[in-house]
């Protein structure tokens, strides 16, 4: 799969303008986990074998996912995507912006490539899916002045920035494949139980994880006041001197960066974040693994899918 996205980025270069098509192939270049085209292969080999049929798919899933990251990291002013420069600080915000448009189009051409007799259902869940990212980017841009928001707030902001499109991807697999309704519609909640564990744990990563294993600055999301699950939490449980001294790093304009880092990961410490955090982690993926369960497929054809929750309620990066 790897080798078919590469091949058919480095295609683009074939295009002109060169300058249009250099930064999606970049994007696209940098090795991340795949793990939305993976859903979406491991989704519809599930049902059929001819794997190949949903390649397009997988590549429309993954450009779409990546579009969405260079508009992420301009927002962010993120300078390090996969231990890489952003592609606004490899060429410029212009080309990226632009790019990033492209990308949300080429998606587009890609999945229209499947053959399939249920491309308009797959189309109407991709679109809604793509509505639903930019409503929960939104959101969180909302969230930014606020100190304020609430569990649930942010559980939905995530569940439309991250988990739908987990879902999503799964979900659309299963349909190339022909699935029955129950079941795309039962792995689709099995994606999002899924999206909520993952992006719970790039918030705890964020913090507490390894720069080099985690492929962006540790610190990143505290150094711009993210409403991440930490920080809601830690403002809902803390008290007394403790929340006034993390109201104060939050409201503080002049700062040394790793001074800021430091003191809030300690607040943290305090107030038990990191257990909290992990404790909803296992929470998802707990639900997602009951939700596996009950897909009436075998369980040695799931185990995939078992080996893939694993993997990511260990990982590292």
């Amino acid at each position: 799969m790897n080798a078919e996205m590469i091949d058919r980025s480095k295609e683009l270069l074939n295009h002109s303008p060169l300058n249009l098509y250099k930064p999606v192939e970049y994007s696209l270049g940098i090795r991340g986990k795949r793990l939305r085209p993976v859903l979406l292969l491991l989704g519809y080999n599930l049902f059929a074998d001819d794997i190949e049929k949903a390649l397009p798919a997988a590549m429309a899933i993954e450009t779409f996912h990546n579009f969405t990251l260079l508009h992420d990291d301009i927002m962010d002013n993120a300078e390090v995507r996969r231990n890489q420069p952003t592609v606004h600080k490899k060429f410029d915000t212009n080309s990226a912006i632009l790019s990033g448009d492209a990308m949300a189009f080429l998606s587009y051409r890609y999945l229209l490539e499947c053959n399939t007799g249920n491309i308009s259902e797959i189309l109407e869940l991709f679109t809604k899916t793509a509505v639903e990212v930019c409503e929960g980017q939104q959101f969180d841009m909302d969230f930014e002045n606020r100190t304020n928001v609430t569990e649930s707030e942010y559980l939905e902001m995530i569940r439309l920035k991250t988990a739908v499109l987990l879902a999503c991807s799964i979900k659309s697999g299963a349909l190339l494949a022909n699935a029955a309704k129950k079941e795309a519609d039962l792995l689709y909640e099995y994606g999002i139980n899924l999206g909520l564990a993952f992006q719970l744990q790039d918030d705890l990563l964020d913090t507490f994880g390894n720069q080099e294993m985690f492929g962006k600055k540790i610190g990143g999301d505290i150094l711009a006041n993210k409403k991440t699950y930490l920080l809601v939490k830690a403002l809902e449980n803390s008290t007394g001197n403790v929340k006034k001294e993390l109201l104060e790093w939050i409201h503080k304009k002049d700062f040394f960066p790793k001074e800021k880092i430091d003191a809030v990961k300690n607040i943290f410490t305090q107030v038990n974040i990191k257990e909290i955090t992990q404790q909803k982690i296992n929470f998802y993926f707990q639900r997602s693994t009951d939700l596996l369960n009950h897909l009436n497929i075998d369980k040695k054809t799931k185990e995939p899918f078992y080996s893939l929750g694993n993997q990511m309620l260990n990982r590292k990066n």
